[in-house]
């Protein structure tokens, strides 16, 4: 019965994300009869997305009549769109690994993982091992964390997600998250759902924590960008554009536009983290 599950889990993974890949193919395709030569396609991680509209938005601006068209779909729908050719650019929120290696890639910023609940809940730090006994069903009331007697309501991310591939190797390690965690398909999601309910927690990219979340303390550490520079803050990751080969033309423009110390700026502004950048 659980390599049947195992199987069946496997199975619903790698077709939700040959369907994002068909839905990124054809909306392609749907597209390219309004549009200009003068278009990049960039697909892929939900945590990178809306900081790469951001740049979209301004790269538009200092480039009339070139249209930059972002899409989301997760980091594997990103990864399988950029190896098929489907998309100019990929975005990635993991390390890349196995074949996925033979891309072309460069990291744009690093980013925070955020562990976050209501902010009517009065807890404040948790431990690592406590969000990974939360995450594996092995603690499911506040009342053992510091909190008000309520069950705890965990939310998580969709298999073939950076944001949850990165919380599995940072959190869980060989600790599986537990089958009844309620399943999102975007950091937008979980904020919405953990700002909305006083018992639920949730991780998203800490560059999207705002006013609606409270980011609690993991081991007593702040999650912050200078605790994520200097190494006190653990949870951190890469935010990566990917190409099938080293990028040309408009694509190479943006990604340079990306790495400027203009591009820069609106990625620091927004709470990412950039190397060399002059502030």
């Amino acid at each position: 019965m659980r390599i049947y599950k195992a199987r069946c889990r496997i199975t619903l993974r790698f077709s939700f994300i040959f369907c994002l890949i068909i839905f990124i193919f054809t909306s392609t395709l749907s597209t390219s009869c309004t549009r200009s030569s003068a278009s990049v396609i960039i697909a892929g991680s939900t945590s990178v997305q809306p900081f790469a509209e951001v740049l979209a938005e301004e790269y538009m601006i200092l480039h009339p009549g070139i249209t930059i068209d972002v899409q989301g779909g997760g980091s594997a729908a990103g990864i399988m769109a950029t190896q098929s050719g489907t998309t100019n650019i990929g975005m990635s929120s993991r390390v890349l690994a196995g074949n996925e290696t033979t891309l072309w890639s460069v990291e744009i910023a690093r980013d925070g993982l955020a562990i976050v609940i209501n902010p009517d809940n009065p807890v404040n730090n948790l431990t690592l091992q406590q969000v990974r006994d939360i995450y594996s069903g092995k603690v499911t009331n506040w009342s053992g964390l510091g909190g008000n007697k309520a069950q705890i309501h965990v939310f998580t991310r969709e298999d073939g997600s950076g944001t949850r591939s990165s919380f599995e190797s940072l959190v869980m390690g060989k600790t599986e998250i537990m089958a009844r965690a309620m399943v999102q398909d975007s950091n937008g999601a979980v904020r919405q759902l953990v700002g909305d309910d006083p018992y639920a927690i949730g991780f998203i990219s800490l560059g999207l924590v705002d006013k609606t979340v409270k980011a609690v303390e993991l081991d007593g550490v702040i999650p912050s960008r200078e605790h994520v520079i200097d190494g006190s803050y653990n949870l951190s990751r890469p935010f990566l554009f990917l190409s099938l080969k080293e990028p040309t033309g408009l694509s190479k423009d943006f990604i340079d536009f990306t790495l400027s110390e203009k591009g820069k700026q609106i990625l620091n502004d927004q709470g990412l983290i950039t190397v060399g950048f002059n502030q």
